[in-house]
Formats: C-alpha cells, sequence, structure tokens
C-alpha cells in the first residue's frame, strides 16, 4: 500500500492551518486531513471518551492512507491520550499538540500570560505539568472557551469580520483584565482566528500557537519519499460525519485555504 508523507487529525476544521504550515516548509510532502466530525467536540469529552474516539479516527486513518507519521493537530487529544494512543499503535510516529507555555513564556515582557483552551485542555493535569516545567516563573491565567470552539467549526467562513472579532472579545478582555502582555492558542480551532486576535488584542499584547514547533519535530522525525508523485487529493480535507450544511461550510473552508475536499469517510465498525 502506498504511504502518504502526513496525515492530521482532529475533532474537526481546528488543526488546518497545521498542515497548511509543514506543507509551506515542504512543499513536496504529501498531506491528508481528517476531521472526526462524529465525535466533534472532543474537548468535552471524558478521557477515556477521547482515547477510543481517537483510536479509531487513527484506525481509519492507517487503513486509507498509511501515514508515514501522523500528527495529531489537537491538543485535546494530545494532553489526554497520547501516551495510550502510541501504546496502541506502537509502529507509527505520532507527534502531538500541546499548548506553547514555553514560547509563551519567552515571549512574555511582564511574565503574565493567558492560555484560551478546551475545558479538557484547561483541566488536564499535563498544562499544570508543562507551567511547572516552562513557566514557574510566570503567572499564567487559564480560560476555556468551549463556545469559540463551536463558533470556528460551525461558523468561520460564514461569519462576518465584526462576528469574528466579537466571538474573541470575551477571551481577550478576560486576560487583559488579568495584566497579560501574552495569549497562547491552546487549541488548534483557534489559530484560524489568529490575525483577529491579534486585531482586537492591540500591539500591547502577543499571541503565539504551537504551529511552528509541530511542524518542524513532524519534519524532523520523518523520512520521506520525494520522488512520489502528488495526487490530485493531496492535503484533501475528510470528515467522518457532516450535515448538508456544515459540508457547505467545509467545502467554503477548503475553497478559502485552496485545499481539495474529499468528503465524508465513515469510521471502522466496533
Amino acid at each position: 500500500m502506498e504511504q502518504t508523507d502526513f496525515a492530521f487529525l482532529d475533532s474537526g476544521t481546528g488543526g488546518i492551518p497545521y498542515m497548511l504550515d509543514l506543507k509551506e516548509k515542504q512543499p513536496d510532502a504529501t498531506c491528508v486531513y481528517l476531521g472526526d466530525t462524529a465525535h466533534f467536540p472532543y474537548g468535552e469529552k471524558s478521557p477515556g471518551e477521547v482515547v477510543e474516539c481517537a483510536t479509531g479516527a487513527i484506525s481509519l486513518i492507517i487503513r486509507e492512507w498509511n501515514p508515514r507519521t501522523l500528527v495529531i493537530a489537537c491538543n485535546t487529544i494530545s494532553v489526554e491520550a497520547l501516551p495510550v494512543l502510541r501504546e496502541r499503535f506502537p509502529a507509527l510516529k505520532i507527534v502531538g499538540t500541546v499548548p506553547a507555555i514555553k514560547l509563551g513564556a519567552k515571549v512574555t515582557r511582564n511574565g503574565k500570560i493567558g492560555l484560551v483552551a478546551t475545558s479538557a485542555t484547561v483541566s488536564n493535569g499535563y498544562t499544570r505539568k508543562l507551567i511547572e516545567e516552562f513557566a514557574a516563573d510566570c503567572d499564567v491565567f487559564l480560560r476555556a472557551d468551549p463556545e469559540l470552539v463551536h463558533f470556528v467549526e460551525r461558523r468561520l467562513i460564514s461569519a462576518t469580520e465584526k462576528e469574528r472579532e466579537d466571538a474573541v472579545r470575551k477571551s481577550v478582555d478576560f486576560f487583559r483584565e488579568k495584566g497579560c502582555d501574552t495569549i497562547i492558542l491552546g487549541c488548534t480551532h483557534f489559530t484560524h482566528l489568529a490575525d483577529t486576535f491579534r486585531r482586537v488584542a492591540g500591539k500591547e499584547i502577543s499571541i503565539v500557537d504551537s504551529r511552528n514547533g509541530v511542524s518542524n519535530r513532524a519534519l524532523t522525525i520523518t523520512e520521506r519519499d520525494s520522488d512520489e508523485e502528488h495526487l490530485p487529493s493531496d492535503c484533501a480535507f475528510f470528515v467522518t460525519a457532516a450535515t448538508e450544511e456544515e459540508e457547505k461550510e467545509y467545502r467554503a473552508l477548503c475553497r478559502c485555504c485552496s485545499i481539495p475536499w474529499g468528503g465524508t469517510i465513515r469510521l471502522p465498525e466496533n
């Protein structure tokens, strides 16, 4: 079976900017993307549910695309399930995505950092360990914003710029009131709104995410065949479920990102 260089997994559209970042760095890499929309959102699930949902999605990815490396472009899956998933799929190289606490600690000037993420990422002990390891001398303020996750997944393309700014304003204002000069986007969905965050936050607040580190790590550990032909479906975006209205939104997002719409693909039967 032919191999794809990189497969990307998220509960929905969040990790697309991560795939595009890697593709910009390595244009000849072959990529595919799966949004496990049948189980969206992962950020409100228990750890056990996250493990089982991600296991099913990874099994599908291996069956369909046989990737050299899997990029879990989802902070929630990474902090909740990464060790278990590596045990379940020992032959697969897996790169996780975790909040850019280390980068935030380097960027901050006043030692006050905000982390906006899903409920699961905010409450997970691994996030606390990252803070203790890389930002022990900083004040880190945490905020879960599940409403913003849903906004990105369902309304990103159809929303006006004012609606996008209003969607991020609650989080920005929360961290501004805490005196933060740095905000970490700890959910991959939020990277779609990075520029909107910057406009609302203003020049005095830095906005950071983990795209650069994740794509660099994936490229470093992956041996690729540069002579492979690129299929028309390279970088295609697939989902595991979609209503008619959701498919319209996904198709519009694909056009906006200049990637192919792959369609809906069924998860393996239990």
